[in-house]
C-alpha cells in the first residue's frame, strides 16, 4: 500500500466519525494557536520597541538621579557644564521631568493628561523631540522661556482638539491652577486619545518643578555628538556623577542601544518560557491522539486481520496507522494556524486600542517561520505519539485478530 492509499483511508478514517476526530485534535489546534500567537505577539512587541527606541536616536543617553536625603546632588546647571566641558562628545542635554498637576481648559479637566518638564534642547535640530515626536505648529520651548520660567506649553493633538478644537495656539489652559499659553502643538503621535501618546504637554523644567509631589529621582536626557560616542558620553556622565555620589547606587545610566538591548533580552526569554508552556498543550494533543489511535486499533482489530490475511505486510499496518496520526495532527495544525493568525489579528486591534498607539503603533506579526515550525512540530508530535498503536496494530496475530469480535 503505498502513500496515496494510505492517506485516503486515513481521511476516510476521520470522516467516519467527524466529532472524535475533532476532538483529538483540539489539543494540536490549541497548542499550535498558542505557540502562533504568542510568537505573533513576541515579534510585534519586540518591532514596537525597537521602533520606539529609533525613534529617539541610538545616540540618546538617559541618567537617572536617585534622591538620599543628603547634601550630595545634582541640578540641571551641573549637567550642562558637563556638557559644555565635552562638546567633542556630549551635544545636548535636558531635565526630564514627569510631574502631575490638575490641566483644565473651562469647565473640562484632563486627567489622564502626562505632564513633563524639559529644556529647550528636548527638541533637536530636525525638528523632532527626544522621544521621537515632532511638532505640528508653532513653536517650541526657547531658552528664554526655560530661564524664566515662563507660563507657556506645547501640547499634543488630543489635547488641541479636545479642548481648543484644533486651534489652540495662543490660547490658554491651567495647570496648578496657573495659566499657561499654548505656544506649539505636536504632530499625531498615536490615536488621538484620552491618555495616548497625544495626550501630552510639555513646559519648562524650571516652572515644573515646584508642581507635584517631589520625586524620588530626577531623570536627564543627553545626545552624544555621533551614535558612535554614546558609549564614551556614558563614561562621562557616570564619571561625573560618582564624582558628586562616590556611589553607584545613587544614579542610573544607560545607552538606548543598551536600553533596547536589555529590552530585547528580556522580551526573548519571556516569550521563551511562554513559548514552552504553550508546548505542553502540543504534548496533551499528542497523548489525546494516541489514546484515540488505541482505541482506533482495538476497534479495527478484524480489518487489521482481514489486510495480513491477504497478505498485507508488517509496514504496510504500521505505515497506515502512522499516517493516519500524522494526517490527523497535520489538519489539527492547519486549524490551529488559521485560528492563531485570526487571534493575532484581534489582539493587534485590542493592544492597540488599551495602548492608544493607533494604526502605527504595536502589531502582532505572525511570521512564516513561526507557522512552519508550529505546523511541522504539531505534524511531528502526531507522527511520534502515533508510532505506539502503529506499532500495536501491526504485530496483531491475523489469527487472533479475524476471531477477535
Amino acid at each position: 500500500m503505498n502513500f496515496t492509499q494510505s492517506f485516503r483511508l486515513a481521511i476516510k478514517s476521520l470522516m467516519t466519525s467527524k466529532m472524535r476526530a475533532l476532538l483529538t485534535m483540539l489539543g494540536i489546534i490549541v497548542g499550535v494557536a498558542a505557540v502562533i500567537v504568542i510568537a505573533s505577539l513576541g515579534t510585534g512587541m519586540q518591532n514596537y520597541m525597537n521602533d520606539q527606541f529609533n525613534k529617539m536616536g541610538a545616540n540618546l543617553v538617559q541618567a537617572q538621579v536617585y534622591s538620599d536625603g543628603s547634601s550630595r546632588s545634582v541640578d540641571s546647571d551641573d549637567m550642562y557644564a558637563l556638557v559644555e566641558k565635552y562638546p567633542k562628545y556630549l551635544s545636548g542635554v535636558t531635565p526630564y521631568l514627569q510631574t502631575s498637576a490638575p490641566i483644565r481648559h473651562g469647565k473640562d479637566e484632563f486627567k489622564h493628561t502626562k505632564l513633563f518638564g524639559v529644556g529647550e534642547t528636548f527638541l533637536n535640530e530636525r525638528g523632532e523631540t527626544m522621544t521621537g515626536e515632532r511638532l505640528g505648529e508653532g513653536r517650541f520651548l526657547s531658552y528664554i522661556d526655560v530661564d524664566r520660567a515662563q507660563n507657556v506649553c506645547v501640547i499634543g493633538q488630543y489635547l488641541a482638539r479636545e479642548a481648543f478644537g484644533g486651534r489652540a495656539l495662543g490660547k490658554s489652559l491651567t495647570v496648578g491652577g496657573e495659566p499657561f499659553t499654548v505656544i506649539g502643538v505636536l504632530d499625531t503621535a498615536a490615536d488621538l486619545t484620552e491618555g495616548s501618546s497625544d495626550d501630552t504637554i510639555y513646559l519648562p523644567y524650571t516652572k515644573s518643578e515646584g508642581m507635584g509631589s517631589p520625586s524620588y529621582y530626577t531623570m536627564y536626557l543627553f545626545t552624544s555628538t555621533t551614535r558612535e560616542n554614546a558609549s564614551a558620553a556614558k563614561a562621562l556622565v557616570e564619571n561625573r556623577l560618582f564624582k558628586t555620589f562616590q556611589d553607584k547606587d545613587f544614579y542610573f545610566v544607560m545607552t538606548s542601544a543598551e536600553m533596547m538591548d536589555a529590552m530585547n533580552s528580556m522580551l526573548a526569554t519571556l516569550m521563551t518560557i511562554l513559548l514552552l508552556i504553550a508546548a505542553i498543550s502540543l504534548l496533551v494533543g499528542g497523548i489525546g491522539i494516541m489514546n484515540i489511535m488505541l482505541v482506533s486499533v482495538t476497534e479495527r482489530t478484524r480489518e487489521i486481520g482481514i489486510r495480513k490475511s491477504l497478505g498485507a505486510k508488517y509496514r504496510d499496518i504500521r505505515s497506515q496507522f502512522i499516517i493516519e496520526a500524522g494526517t490527523t495532527s497535520a489538519i489539527g495544525g492547519a486549524i490551529g494556524i488559521v485560528l492563531g493568525i485570526l487571534m493575532a489579528n484581534i489582539l493587534t486591534n485590542v493592544i492597540a486600542l488599551v495602548m492608544g498607539t493607533g494604526n502605527d503603533g504595536f502589531v502582532a506579526v505572525p511570521t512564516l517561520g513561526g507557522i512552519g515550525i508550529s505546523f511541522g512540530v504539531s505534524v511531528g508530535v502526531g507522527i511520534l505519539f502515533g508510532y505506539l498503536p502503529a506499532n500495536k496494530a501491526a504485530r496483531l496475530n491475523p489469527i487472533d485478530a479475524l476471531r477477535y469480535d
